[in-house]
């Protein structure tokens, strides 16, 4: 499966008042496995930024004046996201500023949205039903699965889509979740080999305590006995006076 973690980073909280993306960091998984390849860019909005979002990324006006705009980088973008899963922590925010953005390419047009692209799993959903009434942001979700993110002084799309893709595989995991299916292997030209072990040659030796280092452990044992009041664990698995070997 080809899977695509998704951040965005934006002017402000609301696209219906005309706030715009100014990063967008994207980092493709196939089959749970990282490929190498990403998409960054900071992007000139053409409006200030909110300070209080400001505060947050730490992007400037002037930083991204020099920047390119969302349409100049549009078709890479939609080409890379096409056909793909996006996994993305609260989904419906950074959705909506894409699908505005979508919208100023088409003006008096049909506008493509992400859900005619993409099919989208919000980790924070995923995260509520997992660990309900508990916090479940992205560092309290990077605390809880010990991803380190002690470098994240300021959200970053790349830098919060790369924490995010292992939260991702930590909250997705499991034994058999990293292992891919039978016939995901097959495509890969993987096989799965069960082997036995092979008996090494010639035969087991067996060495027995000698009656020297019977003695010493059986002093040993008394001087437990005694410091234990006489409930020396190693007593139970004695053989039984006159009996045989324990079973």
């Amino acid at each position: 499966m080809r899977q695509i973690i998704l951040d965005t980073e934006t002017t402000g909280l609301e696209p219906e008042q005309g706030h715009r993306i100014i990063e967008i960091g994207a980092i493709e998984i196939v089959n749970r496995r990282r490929t190498g390849r990403q998409f960054h860019h900071y992007l000139c909005p053409d409006r200030e930024i909110d300070p209080g979002a400001a505060q947050v990324h730490g992007l400037t006006t002037e930083f991204l004046s020099g920047q390119p705009r969302f349409p100049e980088v549009a078709g890479e973008f939609l080409e890379f996201i096409r056909d793909a899963e996006l996994i993305i922590h609260n989904a419906p925010f950074d959705v909506a500023f894409l699908d505005a953005e979508f919208q100023r390419l088409a003006p008096g047009g049909q506008p493509t949205r992400v859900a005619d692209l993409c099919q989208v799993l919000d980790t924070l959903a995923l995260a509520r039903q997992l660990h309900p009434g508990q916090r479940n942001g992205l560092d309290a979700l990077c605390k809880r699965y010990s991803v380190d993110n002690s470098h994240r002084d300021l959200h970053g799309a790349l830098l919060d889509a790369d924490l995010l893709l292992e939260v991702y595989l930590a909250m997705t995991g499991g034994q058999g979740a990293l292992t891919l299916s039978e016939e995901e292997d097959a495509a890969a030209g993987h096989r799965h080999v069960v082997k036995r072990a092979e008996r090494p040659n010639g035969e087991l030796r067996v060495v027995r305590a000698s009656a020297e280092e019977l003695e010493a452990h059986e002093q040993l044992l008394k001087l437990l006995d005694k410091a234990s009041g006489g409930r020396t664990a190693w007593r139970a698995f004695e053989p039984a006076a006159g009996g045989g070997k324990t079973q």
